[in-house]
Parts: structure tokens; C-alpha cells; sequence
């Protein structure tokens, strides 16, 4: 196991929100958390802001249109929110 860089932790752990890493990611990842108080935080900052999405798709899409995206792709991303397994 090597330690990681905190670059390296947080692009890993985006990665790993959707799908699962091998072992030794996971625990590099898990032996820089128990080391570095600013991943942490950055871990749970987007753990928040996965389970608002999941929470409240509609409102939270729906503050003011997204730039560049139609109603259907809007829609389209509301579903897959509703539809992704809880992590």
C-alpha cells in the first residue's frame, strides 16, 4: 500500500461514488481519511451533496435552468438520481 496524495484521495474517492475500487484503493483511501482531517471534510462535504440530489432532485434542479441542458436531459438526470442505488 503507498500513501496517496490528497489530489490523488479526492479524485479516487469521487471515482469510487460510482463504482467500487479494489481493495488496496480502498484501503489507501481509508489510511489517508484516518490521517488528513481536509479529506475527510471533503469527503463528507460530497456525501452531503450526493444525498441532497437524491433527497430532492426537483427542487434542486429545478432552482433555475442548467446551462446548456434541454428539459428532456433535465429530466433524464432527475431519473437516474431517483433510480441510482443508495451508497
Amino acid at each position: 500500500m503507498r500513501w496517496l496524495q490528497c489530489r490523488e484521495v479526492t479524485e479516487l474517492y469521487s471515482e469510487s461514488m460510482d463504482r467500487s475500487l479494489p481493495v488496496g484503493q480502498r484501503l489507501s483511501l481509508w489510511a489517508h481519511f484516518s490521517i488528513c482531517k481536509w479529506c475527510t471534510l471533503y469527503k463528507r462535504q460530497l456525501q452531503f451533496i450526493r444525498l441532497a440530489l437524491r433527497q430532492n432532485p426537483d427542487r434542486l434542479m429545478g432552482q433555475e435552468p442548467s446551462a446548456g441542458l434541454s428539459p428532456e436531459a433535465r429530466e433524464r438526470l432527475k431519473q437516474a438520481l431517483r433510480q441510482h442505488p443508495k451508497q
